[in-house]
């Protein structure tokens, strides 16, 4: 799992987790906080009622109590015929003559001998008057209440207010509450996401020179534009890459050294060979074949080393046509010990290429050559030229057996052959064809032919131009 995805998933995992919590506690909070703010209100409007009934037990009888208190305490109700009065569907009830949150009120007055004076809530209570709050139930509802004796005139006042309405009234206030938070929290998610991304855009710059490094261009990583969390790590990889540099270049000279001095006795040995062979060729026959194919193979390493060190290579515009007959026709006696046909169908014409034409003629020739090798006798090898974009591509089709889509990559490698028992290279050929297309700003692919039959197809791709990768002289 990336590093980038982790900790996006840790932050936002950890922003969500603290905002549902403080969600949560904001919820419950709030219901808290309205339901003491409810009981506050529902005190507040006994003793309103209170103070209306010292009024009015001053100036009135108590026989003229229940009308007044009616009249005053008790929601009109319409003489509109067809109007359901018990219906919470408006808010506003019919004929304007209240809003529906006053039907979840109630009053009740009783006189100091506890004889109802006013009863709108109708409560099934048995239990007698106690001051304070309680709970009632009426009309299949549950009605919160407050109850006080008036220390003046004696009467009982009781105040209600229907469960629902409050529980309705905290959700909704403690939902406006939480919504505010509930909304941002994505945008935070999403701001977090972005601020992470934003923060390891310098390691994405430290990471692409590596990864478009090439094994003949190491070059240490500018360590200026490192976070200093990962300064230390980037100068331990700047001094893999300078030993790594070092330990190929030993290599690369290595192999050159090694190649210049077995050129000379190679060369004497065969030439001694080629004396005796005559005398007995059965015996010394195999011995020339293993000669040259040791000969062969230091050719191809100190091509290899000249091709990694991009000298003496001048680009100038030859006609690709032309390179690609000449290469066939260098072939030719290899394919003709086969009786293997190759095959040219040109459609590019006249295709000028900035390159160098001896190293396009090595890569030509050593992808035919790798094909009549592995192609079986009495077979074809086509090569197609034709114009593709801003440059020209070539592709070379066997017949042989083909290279499994898992393995290609690795047949690119440098000295590795899949099949032992066929062909007697050294593994270099296809290597140094691809070094040479990249050289030329191309590049290499193998795949399957594409009429689905067996065999393999290499494919070149060539631009007009000449690329920086090819040094001038």
């Amino acid at each position: 799992m990336s590093l980038t995805r982790t900790l996006t998933l840790l932050v936002t995992s950890t922003v969500l987790l603290i905002a549902l919590v403080a969600a949560a506690w904001s919820y419950i909070e709030s219901n808290h906080e309205l339901e003491e703010l409810f009981d506050a209100e529902l005190a507040q409007s006994t003793r309103i009622v209170q103070g209306l009934v010292q009024h009015l037990a001053d100036t009135q009888s108590v026989e003229q109590l229940p009308k007044t208190l009616s009249e005053t305490l008790e929601l009109p109700r319409p003489d509109t015929p067809g109007v359901d009065f018990e219906a919470d569907n408006n808010e506003i009830l019919p004929g304007g003559t209240g809003h529906k949150y006053e039907k979840k009120l109630a009053f009740e007055v009783w006189t100091p001998e506890r004889e109802p004076l006013l009863d709108t809530l109708k409560a099934d209570d048995t239990e007698g008057l106690t001051p304070g709050y309680s709970w009632a139930e009426s009309s299949g509802f549950r009605w919160r209440v407050f109850t006080l004796q008036d220390p003046i005139t004696g009467f009982w006042i009781r105040t209600a207010q229907r469960e629902d309405i409050r529980e309705e009234l905290s959700e909704e206030l403690a939902l406006g509450n939480i919504l505010p938070l509930l909304i941002a929290l994505p945008l935070l998610l999403l701001a977090a996401s972005a601020a992470i991304q934003l923060g390891f855009r310098p390691l994405l710059k430290l990471e692409r020179p590596i990864r478009n490094m090439a094994p003949e261009n190491i070059h240490p990583l500018d360590d200026r534009q490192a976070p200093k969390e990962v300064a230390g790590l980037v100068q331990a990889v700047n001094g893999l890459l300078l030993r790594l540099n070092q330990a190929l270049e030993r290599e690369r000279r290595f192999s050159a050294d090694a190649a210049h001095e077995l050129r000379t006795p190679l060369t004497a040995l065969r030439l001694n060979l080629e004396k005796v062979y005559e005398n007995d060729p059965e015996q010394y026959g195999g011995l020339i074949q293993s000669v040259d194919r040791m000969v062969h193979l230091v050719e191809q390493m100190l091509l290899l080393n000249r091709v990694d060190s991009g000298a003496d290579f001048t680009p100038e515009y030859h006609n690709l046509s032309a390179i690609v007959e000449q290469s066939i026709a260098d072939v030719a006696p290899l394919a003709l010990k086969k009786d293997i046909d190759p095959v040219l169908q040109d459609d590019a014409g006249h295709a000028l290429v900035s390159c160098h034409s001896a190293l396009i003629n090595t890569l030509m020739r050593s992808l035919l050559a790798n094909a009549i090798q592995y192609s079986p006798e009495h077979t074809s090898i086509e090569t197609h030229l034709t114009p593709a974009g801003e440059g020209y591509h070539i592709t070379v089709c066997d017949q042989g057996p083909g290279i499994p889509a898992e393995a290609r990559e690795r047949a690119l490698s440098r000295f590795v052959r899949l099949d032992q028992r066929l062909g007697g290279g050294a593994g270099l050929g296809l290597a140094i064809a691809r070094r040479i297309a990249e050289l030329h700003g191309g590049q290499l692919t193998l795949g399957d032919r594409p009429d689905g039959n067996s065999g393999l197809c290499v494919s070149i791709w060539l631009p007009a131009r000449a690329t920086s990768r090819l040094k001038k002289v």
